[in-house]
């Protein structure tokens, strides 16, 4: 652009600046709420003159003041909290009513295009630095939230481990003596009725009281970790299991590897599979045509991978993240803590335990590492 072509149109600038800003102001998108509403007029000057510093050819200059006060404005429009859409919409007004007055002027089309690239050069950069300023402010915003209901959940879950810690060693004692008494009268009167079934119901209380005790991050005195048989355990949960299986109509397979070993607290294992089992056996009866359970094993490096299939009705996708969060459930009378104390537990022996969901089947992984040790 040449220098007197160049003054003509800066003196024009300056000379219909206060009405260009004003055509300007009127197409803005506001919020009647917005903080910081006063200041938008000076904002719009600031940046005018941002643009016609940008026809004197001091670029090196211009990138840092334009980054300094596209910082200023990102944080006042994230206090304002406005949507990004349309703070890109108002300052692309201000460029295309600078842009209108320039065809008014009967430049050359070198000039106008020079004009024109100036102009684009100010304003991309402009939105390129508050644009970026205001996600990485958000975004820092929301991070801070998060980690805060994180921890607000953390010490949630803290002080619940330290009440139900303190109550359930308090409510074993009782059971344990109620459990000692049955043991007794089915000692002294063998045809009494209904002792199975008390006794069986205290069972299944103990089994709800581990839940919460795990829960709590509390350990059994005494207790401790051995090897045991994986194919031998899941055995066993199955003939545990048998009369729900049974009752349900399901159709059990197995896929086993050899020789496998694993080593931690074999009743906590136990549970999962219980826990996994049972819950498919619930899924799948009394509607489903044809229930049919797999479990399958899988020597993966030092590790096994179980997988408990079944083919029952899928999980939402919007459920499948969740269904390991403490007191989630879909159940009426359901705790919501047996998916997640299952997954406790596996991750207490070094382990994971996942989810996947399809219109066909259902599956959940476990994958635990193989006992070091052989067995004896």
């Amino acid at each position: 652009m040449q220098t007197v072509t160049k003054e003509t149109v800066l003196r024009c600038l300056q000379a219909n600046k206060q009405e260009l800003l004003s055509d300007w102001m009127k197409q803005l998108k506001t919020k009647t709420d917005d903080p910081h509403a006063q200041q938008i007029f000076m904002n719009g000057n600031d940046m005018f003159e941002l643009f016609i510093e940008s026809l004197l050819d001091q670029e090196h200059v211009l990138n840092e003041k334009i980054s300094i006060f596209a910082l200023k404005i990102a944080h006042q429009r994230v206090e304002a909290n406005i949507n990004i859409g349309d703070f890109v919409f108002n300052v692309n007004c201000g460029r295309a009513v600078i842009l209108k007055f320039a065809l008014t002027l009967q430049l050359e089309l070198d000039e106008l295009q020079l004009f024109v690239d100036r102009l684009n050069s100010c304003f991309d950069q402009f939105l390129y630095y508050s644009v970026s300023h205001y996600s990485e402010t958000q975004n820092n915003i929301i991070k801070e939230k998060t980690q805060f209901i994180d921890s607000t959940h953390k010490d949630r879950l803290t002080l619940l481990g330290q009440m139900t810690s303190s109550f359930i060693h308090e409510f074993r004692n009782p059971l344990t003596s109620i459990q000692g008494f049955i043991q007794l009268l089915k000692a002294e009167h063998s045809d009494m009725k209904y002792l199975d079934i008390i006794s069986n119901e205290i069972e299944q209380l103990n089994f709800r009281i581990s839940q919460f005790l795990l829960l709590s991050k509390k350990e059994l005195i005494g207790k401790e970790k051995i090897v045991f048989s994986l194919n031998d355990l899941i055995e066993e949960v199955l003939i545990f299991l048998y009369p729900s299986i049974l009752d349900g109509k399901v159709k059990t397979i197995q896929a086993l590897a050899e020789d496998i070993y694993l080593e931690g607290y074999e009743d906590e294992i136990r549970q999962v599979f219980i826990n996994i089992i049972f819950n498919a056996i619930d899924v799948l009866s009394p509607d489903r045509i044809n229930p049919i359970i797999e479990i399958r094993t899988l020597k993966v490096d030092d590790k096994v991978k179980v997988d408990i299939e079944n083919n029952g009705p899928q999980i939402p996708d919007n459920l499948v993240s969740t269904i390991f969060e403490p007191f989630f459930t879909t159940k009426t009378l359901g705790t919501g803590l047996g998916l997640f104390v299952c997954r406790e537990i596996i991750e207490k022996h070094r382990g994971t335990l996942t989810c996947t969901s399809e219109t066909s089947k259902t599956v959940f992984s476990i994958l635990l590492p193989i006992a070091k040790r052989n067995h004896n």
